[in-house]
């Protein structure tokens, strides 16, 4: 079996000595090309090298959220043919790791290293969905370029707050989950629409759903995590089948509280409810429109603002490794 490992060296959790220790054990169970990112985007392209390559059979990401999402797109840059492209493997090594701890894998880069050679030997594996965001046609950003996530999307107040996560990072502060929620009490103090929201929620054959100050979508469950704990905001979530929303109408101080302490003792049964939350199961196409430019996120990453943008379930797009 050929393989390529893609290193991202920046990784949070990951020091020098444990990634040649990772390097070392994949090495010696397969014909391993390992290659450090040294930009951003770098991992897009080497995952779409692989994906043109004829010899290539698995590609390892060593990384957190955002170096797994980079491989997917580069790997999935012609389209979701699992039969042909190479399977996608993960080793923990960010600071939250949704994508992979959604799979089941280990949260830990050296036990994770021993889950996936076991995964390999055993030849374990599954064929998973994922979601596809594009600029929709006739608008302003008709022109964005799709791209797509493992794990979640939102628009508006939560990539609010991953774009300032980002900022902070940028001036050297380090990514914690007391960053997070510092940057999302910032967020809401200063959200201008929160009693009432800008976005619409259009989908084939059903009303639209309207007046929404955010909206998260979810293609599996847990959405995240803090530490140790999972957090379900659309607990019927689910790779294999297509995407779930969850969408909320009010963000007063009172909601707020409510629907934060929901979050908070959620569990895979229930997720946030109540008179202003919304939410959707098993959607395959639908469209979030917004009356003002809204931050965007895919996976952790903040895509800067838009206005108008189409989400597809696509399901059966990957074959992972389990």
């Amino acid at each position: 079996m050929r393989a390529l490992l893609v290193v991202n060296p920046a990784a949070t959790t990951t020091s020098a000595r444990t990634r040649d220790v990772l390097i070392h054990a994949l090495a010696s169970e397969m014909k391993l090309e390992a290659v450090t990112t040294e930009y951003r985007g770098h991992a897009r392209d080497l995952g779409r090298q692989a994906a043109e390559s004829k010899d290539i059979d698995l590609v390892v990401a060593l990384g957190g959220d955002g170096t797994v999402n980079e491989v997917v797109n580069g790997l999935l840059h012609q389209g979701p043919d699992p039969e042909r492209l190479p399977r996608l493997a993960v080793v923990p090594g960010g600071s939250t790791n949704v994508f992979a701890r959604a799979l089941g894998l280990p949260n830990d880069a050296v036990e994770a290293t021993g889950a996936l050679l076991d995964a390999l030997r055993e030849e374990r594996e599954r064929t998973i969905g994922l979601g596809l965001a594009a600029g929709t046609p006739g608008t302003a950003d008709e022109a964005v370029p799709s791209r797509w996530f493992t794990f979640c999307a939102g628009l508006g107040f939560d990539a609010g707050v991953i774009g300032r996560v980002e900022q902070q990072r940028e001036r050297g502060k380090r990514s914690t989950h007391a960053l997070y929620l510092r940057q999302a009490v910032r967020t809401f103090l200063d959200e201008p629409h929160r009693r009432h929201g800008t976005i619409t929620l259009e989908r084939p054959g059903a009303d639209p759903v309207t007046d929404l100050v955010l909206s998260i979508i979810c293609n599996t469950s847990p959405w995240t995590f803090l530490g140790n704990r999972p957090v379900y905001a659309a607990p019927k979530a689910s790779f294999d089948t297509g995407l779930d929303v969850l969408g909320l109408s009010r963000m007063s101080t009172t909601a707020v509280a409510r629907y934060a302490t929901q979050l908070l003792t959620s569990s895979p049964e229930r997720g946030p409810h109540g008179k202003h939350a919304a939410s959707l199961h098993d959607l395959t196409d639908f469209t979030l429109h917004s009356k003002v430019p809204l931050p965007l996120q895919m996976d952790g990453d903040h895509l800067g603002l838009r206005t108008s943008v189409t989400f597809t379930g696509v399901r059966r797009a990957l074959r992972v490794i389990v």
